[in-house]
């Protein structure tokens, strides 16, 4: 079975010259100059208004500013468009203790932003690796109205069978430059039709947890709970009093490319274990509303805030796609699978008698927690199942853990102490 599904593949600058990174260096800090006359714009019309404007009127108003005309224009509206969602996300999180976005600045200096291309803004070609990348009008010099960039993808990776790159991203990683290619890419899926289901329920103590019936597994959320304790009390100390300091705003973003890399590792796992075991279809719980739901006091909200669910969905769906395997979201909520018995449906709170465990008072099932409500999810797919859901698997699961020291997954008892 064929498909073609979006990828993003990272390269390195080859011709990683002065010329070239200073060109780079010039985009980066007009993008953040870009951020900052919008995110003042925001401020001051939500100080006369009380709202925060849309999207659409504040791209209306940042084209009339001489700033916009220092990139490619869909390389300007990306940036508008990221900060607008950024105050979204913000503001529907309701959070008193939260900050808004805010400015990209170090004193008086603008660090270097992440600049998006569209496809008027790059011109590639795969067979010399080579990219030009659009310059705005202010910041052509009369030679050149673009940056030449030669890249390399690695052995890993290849442009050239690529169906179509989308967009191109260049990216300060602290101390050089990269190229991200988000493009569309054919891969060959196994046909899994018929197959064994599983069910899986996400959250922060353990970041996932799978049943597929006659076994199930549970990967705690140990790396990702200590990466947000240690990074968040950096930023804390740290910031300044005019915005974030420069060691705050280094913490953000390696605790983000480190939850990343977890998130990836952890999903890719996950799926891998379902093709191992013939699972064909995966039912995934999806916490939709939980942050809108109810207020969880300031330590629990902040939790919240970090729990990055939709990305670890997005991320088991489009592995799940390259294996044959589909995802079904499960509204959690709706089918109260956490208090739900998976053997017998009987539905009470106080059958959670402590975090981690679940004991039914109806049928007397023994049970993890979150197994259980994996397992009320993959019922979602598969409503009678052949296998006896028993205490065993449910209260006694393969455990499976995020190894720093290798960044890989393994079970429990490989990963070195």
């Amino acid at each position: 079975m064929n498909l073609v599904t979006t990828r993003t593949i990272t390269a390195t600058l080859t011709n990683n010259r002065e010329g070239v990174v200073r060109d780079l260096d010039s985009l980066g800090r007009s993008g953040s100059k870009i951020w900052n006359v919008a995110r003042w714009t925001i401020s001051r019309i939500w100080d006369h208004t009380g709202e925060i404007p849309d999207e659409g009127p504040l791209k209306s108003y940042m084209k009339t500013q001489d700033c916009w005309k220092d990139l490619n224009a869909q390389s300007s509206q990306a940036i508008v468009e990221e900060l607008s969602g950024a105050f979204q996300s913000w503001f529907e999180q309701g959070d008193p203790d939260a900050n808004p976005p805010g400015y990209r600045k170090y004193g008086d200096e603008r660090p270097r932003s992440t600049i998006t291309f569209k496809q008027d803004g790059f011109k590639l070609d795969t067979k010399h690796q080579q990219l030009r990348l659009s310059k705005g009008k202010n910041l052509k010099d009369g030679w050149a109205d673009f940056i030449l960039c030669e890249y390399d993808t690695g052995p890993d990776a290849s442009l050239a069978g690529v169906e179509d790159v989308q967009q191109v991203r260049a990216v300060w990683t602290g101390d050089h430059w990269e190229l991200h290619f988000v493009c569309k890419v054919a891969i060959e899926a196994p046909d899994q039709s018929g197959a064994k289901t599983a069910g899986v329920d996400l959250g922060i103590c353990n970041t996932a947890a799978v049943s597929v019936g006659d076994e199930t597994i549970l990967y705690p959320g140990n790396a990702l709970k200590e990466d947000a304790h240690y990074f968040r009390q950096i930023e804390y100390h740290t910031e300044g009093e005019e915005g974030p300091s420069q060691t705050a705003e280094w913490a953000r973003t390696k605790k983000a490319r480190r939850q990343t890399h977890v998130l990836h590792t952890v999903s890719k796992d996950i799926v891998e274990q379902c093709a191992e075991r013939g699972v064909g279809t995966i039912a995934v719980g999806h916490p939709k509303n939980i942050r809108a739901d109810e207020d969880w006091g300031r330590h629990g909200n902040k939790r919240l805030h970090d729990w990055a669910f939709e990305t670890l969905i997005q991320q088991i769906e489009y592995k799940a796609e390259e294996r044959g395997i589909d995802v079904e979201r499960v509204d959690e909520y709706e089918l109260a699978t956490s208090i739900s018995c998976c053997a017998c449906g009987a539905q009470a709170d106080s059958n959670r008698v402590e975090r981690g465990l679940y004991v039914c008072s109806d049928c007397g099932v023994v049970a993890n927690s979150d197994l259980n409500a994996a397992e009320n999810m993959r019922a979602t797919v598969t409503p009678n199942p052949s296998q006896d859901r028993s205490n065993g698997c449910l209260a006694q699961p393969s455990v499976r853990l995020f190894d720093k020291q290798t960044g890989r997954v393994a079970p429990q008892e490989q990963v070195c102490p």
